[in-house]
């Protein structure tokens, strides 16, 4: 049972560093589209996808549809 929570722990805790990685990429950069970030930040994308969602629940993300790809940045 230790293992399991020592393994859920490690995981929150990549989401979180993931979504600080993102908040100050996000903070340098401005608006980007979601594919360059991931690409620039050489995140897993499981980690990207969960850490993106971890700062929009904290609601610090606005999103914009552009023709082909959707961007990002800080509110």
């Amino acid at each position: 049972m230790a293992k399991v929570k020592e393994a859920k722990m490690g995981i929150q805790e990549q989401i979180i560093e993931s979504a600080g990685q993102i908040y100050n990429y996000l903070s340098n950069k401005g608006e980007v589209s979601i594919n360059k970030m991931k690409k620039d930040l050489s995140l897993n994308e499981n980690f990207a996808e969960m850490g993106l969602g971890w700062l929009s629940r904290e609601d610090k993300l606005e999103y914009t549809q552009k023709a082909k790809s959707v961007t990002v940045k800080l509110r």
